[in-house]
């Protein structure tokens, strides 16, 4: 486990309030799957400081994990600014890489290419560095789409015609497995017919 020992200071619920979103605390590693005692890691409010109520503090870790505590509560592992004068050392989890969640288009996507692509990845970040953890081939028509967002309709059919907002022009269908549509929202596929303009010219 990587770690590094930092200087801070234990915030209260009172110098919480007064933080915003971008500046940068430490809270707790530990979550309901990876017991870490005595762990912090960097993270960030998910609102400012005055907007929480009842003194329960939500932050969201450079892990895209999300964590409340109390600040006040000695019970709970608190919250941490970092502070060269600070009256505690604490160990901060590092980061050990990312996990790349692609979706990636190779043309004719025979082995050999597939092959290619992973040798490059080792190259670049050192032998048996990368290593894949989940990979799902699909085939991709030779056919360009244009996708839609629609929104559900509500009440009555025919009463109003669904608003509709352009997500993607000219790309492959799978393109719509990636896109995350909003709340109430539908995708539509619809295959890409180029605008021509027949304004005649002089």
């Amino acid at each position: 486990m990587n770690t590094e020992k930092i200087a801070a200071r234990r915030l209260s619920l009172e110098e919480v309030t007064k933080l915003g979103v971008k500046d940068r605390l430490f809270i707790s590693a530990e979550t309901a799957e990876l017991k870490l005692p005595d762990c912090y890691v960097p993270a960030f409010l998910t609102k400012s400081g005055e907007d929480f109520e009842g003194g329960l503090i939500t932050a969201r870790t450079v892990f895209q994990e999300e964590v409340s505590c109390l600040p006040d509560d000695e019970n709970e592992a608190g919250i941490y600014l970092a502070d060269e004068n600070g009256s505690v050392t604490i160990e901060v989890l590092q980061s050990a890489g990312v996990v790349l969640d692609l979706a990636l288009f190779v043309p004719s996507g025979d082995k050999g290419a597939l092959t290619a692509l992973y040798a490059a990845a080792r190259q670049a970040f050192g032998a048996d560095v990368v290593q894949i953890w989940r990979q799902g081939l699909k085939e991709v028509p030779d056919v360009k789409v244009d996708i839609f967002e629609e929104q559900i309709p509500r009440g009555r059919k025919g009463s109003d015609s669904p608003k509709r907002d352009r997500r993607a022009v000219d790309t492959y269908p799978t393109r719509a497995d990636f896109i995350e549509f909003s709340a109430g929202w539908k995708p539509v596929v619809e295959i890409h017919r180029p605008i021509v303009d027949d304004t005649p010219t002089i």
